[in-house]
């Protein structure tokens, strides 16, 4: 499995992964990661927007200085400034209602009509064909998104909830200690 047809998955590490850049991290953009460094802080005009927490998010180890928002319409229509992710054509549905945001179109207006929105840093970045050679050593598992992923209030149990919804042995996976050998 290559990148191309990913749009909308989540890549969930495996407990085998230990680069601690990705240990137990959910990958869209990487969503369970906050820091502490209030949105207000960067991007001053849209802070009050911000979901909770509040704060910037790690979105990858690459480009820290790149910004890249994440939202949901608060309303039926969709807002100028916001576009949907779009599913790949032979892929699985992107999650429905998450689109990217542009940080350049007015705070005070399209910001009040979102009714979620995350700031994410940088980007997560593999060479060509190390992402599917990864997939394949069994280091991430490709599981469907929700867009409730991307805005979880408790980002810290993102990993375990993910893998628990999936149910039968993933569930099972959720349950693994941070640290096996406590076990």
């Amino acid at each position: 499995m290559d990148g191309t047809d990913l749009t909308g998955r989540l890549l969930v590490a495996a407990p085998a992964l230990e680069d601690p850049h990705f240990r137990r991290t959910v990958v869209l953009v990487v969503v369970n990661r906050p820091s502490r460094l209030p949105v207000s802080d960067v991007l001053a005009d849209w802070g009050g927007f911000a979901s909770d927490p509040p704060v910037m998010f790690a979105g990858g180890p690459v480009g820290e200085g790149a910004g890249l928002a994440l939202g949901v319409p608060g309303g039926e229509e969709e807002p100028l400034g916001w576009r949907p992710l779009e599913s790949p054509p032979d892929g699985p549905p992107a999650p429905e209602g998450l689109g990217v945001v542009d940080l350049d179109a007015p705070p005070q207006i399209l910001g009040g009509a979102l009714g979620r929105f995350r700031v994410f840093a940088g980007y997560a970045g593999w060479g060509e064909g190390q992402l599917g050679a990864e997939i394949e050593e069994g280091a991430w598992y490709v599981l469907p998104a929700l867009a409730e992923d991307v805005f979880s209030a408790d980002p810290r149990t993102l990993w375990a909830r993910v893998l628990r919804r999936q149910g039968g042995d993933l569930a099972l996976v959720a349950t693994l200690p941070d640290d096996p050998e406590l076990n």
